[in-house]
């Protein structure tokens, strides 16, 4: 009996899904970013522009995943991880610096800490998949 084969890309079952959860963390980051920074700004420029900042990077590590660009997969989920633990320590040690929350805030409470656990599986993932 032969140990199954790892899979090849991301057009099909698990990584079909996780392609699905980055493209909805790109939509929701992106679009709650322009909301906030178009309607409020002033209110907490930092914030918002974090969110802008996951935003872009939910997009671009959506578009590496979906195109098996597995380098930029790599880089893109990289800085995501160290992103929301960066952020998320940061609101830990003086909640003050984000007087709103971004997606990262609180390593993705927000978000049910799925912000948290998706560069994780992301880079597993990566790791899995053959070339």
């Amino acid at each position: 009996m032969s140990e199954p084969r790892p899979p090849r890309s991301t057009s099909t079952g698990f990584g079909r899904a996780l392609v699905a959860v980055y493209a909805v963390f790109a939509l929701a980051a992106t679009a709650r970013s322009i909301y906030q920074l178009a309607s409020k700004a002033s209110e907490a420029p930092v914030a918002y522009a974090l969110s802008a900042v996951a935003g872009v990077v939910y997009v671009v590590a959506t578009y590496a995943l979906a195109t098996d660009r597995r380098s930029l997969a790599v880089a893109t989920i990289g800085f995501e991880l160290l992103g929301v633990l960066g952020v998320g320590a940061l609101t830990l040690v003086d909640a003050e610096l984000f007087p709103d929350a971004t997606v990262w805030s609180d390593f993705g409470a927000g978000y049910g800490f799925i912000p948290l656990v998706l560069p994780f599986v992301g880079l597993w993932w990566v790791r899995r998949v053959r070339s």
